[in-house]
């Protein structure tokens, strides 16, 4: 467990413990049902995890001047002017486990950049608005870990209507177990219901 009475171990510990919830939101799925659209938008559980991943190769790599060591398996940014959803789906080339353990390496090189520089290391982020590209490795750990963890919000609502199944993190649903949730969604639409 990190030491987090220290404010960058904290931050990492965030990061990481967030990552790990979003991609085992993908267990036990088939390729198919990883890919497939679940919102008038078209996001998918395996979508939301390439775009995930080229988040964190793009903030902690570019960012920092670091260079993913194997930049071909990423979407290019200029990729994104031909198609700007290139990082939300898979391609029929690509496989759930493929771009589980591509998301596994690029973890990797994240935590060394954020083990190797302080919290106040300066970087630019290139893809932002002139004015505002400038930031700290602090900043960036709390960016990432929003975005990540708004789109694991994403992946739990997903998954739970796929097949049901929820949970905070894979070892603590943090759900009541034996309750009886058909009696409160009703109870929910009757509160719901008066202001109709």
């Amino acid at each position: 467990m990190a030491d987090l009475s220290d404010p960058k171990a904290a931050l990492h510990h965030y990061l990481r413990q967030t990552r790990d919830d979003l991609i085992w939101k993908l267990d036990g799925l088939s390729e198919r049902d990883a890919r497939l659209p679940r919102t008038p938008t078209g996001n998918n559980l395996l979508g939301v995890v390439k775009h995930c991943l080229n988040i964190e190769a793009g903030y902690f790599g570019l960012t920092f001047g670091r260079e993913f060591p194997t930049p071909g398996d990423l979407v290019p940014m200029e990729m994104y002017d031909e198609d700007p959803q290139a990082d939300w789906y898979a391609r029929q080339d690509e496989t759930k486990d493929g771009l589980i353990d591509l998301y596994r390496r690029v973890a990797v090189f994240a935590d060394e950049t954020i083990e190797r520089l302080p919290l106040d290391a300066p970087g630019r982020v290139p893809w932002w608005r002139p004015g505002h590209q400038d930031v700290t490795l602090h900043r960036i750990i709390i960016h990432v870990t929003c975005d990540i963890a708004r789109h694991a919000g994403h992946a739990d609502i997903m998954r739970e209507e796929h097949d049901g199944a929820t949970g905070l993190r894979q070892d603590n649903t943090n759900i009541p177990g034996g309750y009886d949730w058909p009696a409160y969604v009703t109870k929910l639409t009757a509160i719901a219901d008066r202001f109709a």
